[in-house]
């Protein structure tokens, strides 16, 4: 899934890395937050006052991520699971797990500690902003406002029935409780996730056509990533199924034809 890949912290033990792609992402929301999103909701500030509200509420996205993310790794180490650390990419933030969950239950509780802390953090920013709106500056207020938002965003879209995102994986959880059937439950999963991957490209060409690119960029790409996400993960699972406790000799072959070593390259492409 990742690319090339800084380290940037360790918290609670674990790595916290950033994926290339995400720099990327995060010049993309600092400019849609200073010359649009910010312009429109906090009127009669100068354009250097909106940089500096975009790259505050960039950084303040991506420490929410952070903690979302390890709350996942958290939850899972409890539960048992190795965790490799954190990865932040082009779409968000991911905790690497060393193998998938053990049974419905942990799978639960590890998907939706993410959205719980989300919802949290968003509430502790609303409270902010509450006791500070009147007395606080509007580039202060701006700033708390958005990440209050933000992080309720942040919890609301995770929490839709599309695998991988964290609702996806409760929704598997339930299945695979029900069904008792690991494969069957991501099967399902998976396909939610690909029809609201499908859906958010049919947004984002709706909204192209009313006039809004910035809008629109966003829907594309998120349906695009979701889409490919649920399907490498549905194929992941299988593969992982269908090899797990089967010996190498199955898949070797145990009379390999061979050359000698004196052979050339272009002799044994020619002969």
């Amino acid at each position: 899934m990742f690319g090339r890949r800084i380290t940037l912290f360790k918290l609670f033990g674990f790595a916290v890395h950033i994926d290339a792609s995400w720099i990327i992402v995060a010049m993309l929301v600092a400019w849609s937050l200073a010359v649009g999103f910010f312009p429109a909701q906090f009127p009669g500030l100068t354009g250097r006052e909106y940089w500096f509200m975009a790259i505050i509420g960039a950084i303040g996205l991506f420490a929410s991520i952070v903690v979302h993310e390890l709350s996942h790794s958290l939850v899972a180490r409890r539960y048992g699971l190795q965790m490799k650390g954190i990865t932040l990419f082009i779409f968000g933030g991911v905790a690497e797990m060393e193998n998938e969950p053990q049974n419905a239950r942990t799978e639960l509780m590890m998907a939706a500690a993410g959205p719980a802390a989300s919802i949290v953090i968003g509430f502790l920013f609303y409270l902010a902003y509450a006791a500070g709106r009147d007395a606080w500056s509007t580039f202060t207020v701006g700033i708390v406002a958005y990440l209050a938002w933000m992080n309720w965003i942040l919890a609301a879209f995770n929490l839709i029935p599309a695998f991988p995102l964290d609702g996806g994986r409760i929704l598997r959880a339930a299945l695979w409780h029900w069904k008792g059937d690991l494969m069957r439950a991501t099967r399902i999963a998976a396909a939610f996730g690909s029809g609201f991957g499908l859906l958010l490209i049919m947004l984002a060409v709706f909204t192209l056509f009313s006039g809004n690119f910035i809008t629109a960029m966003w829907w594309f790409l998120i349906g695009m990533f979701v889409r490919g996400a649920s399907q490498a993960s549905y194929q992941q699972v299988v593969l992982k199924r269908t090899l797990e406790g089967e010996s190498v000799r199955r898949f070797m072959k145990t009379d390999p034809i061979t050359v000698p070593r004196s052979t050339s390259v272009r002799e044994l492409v020619d002969e």
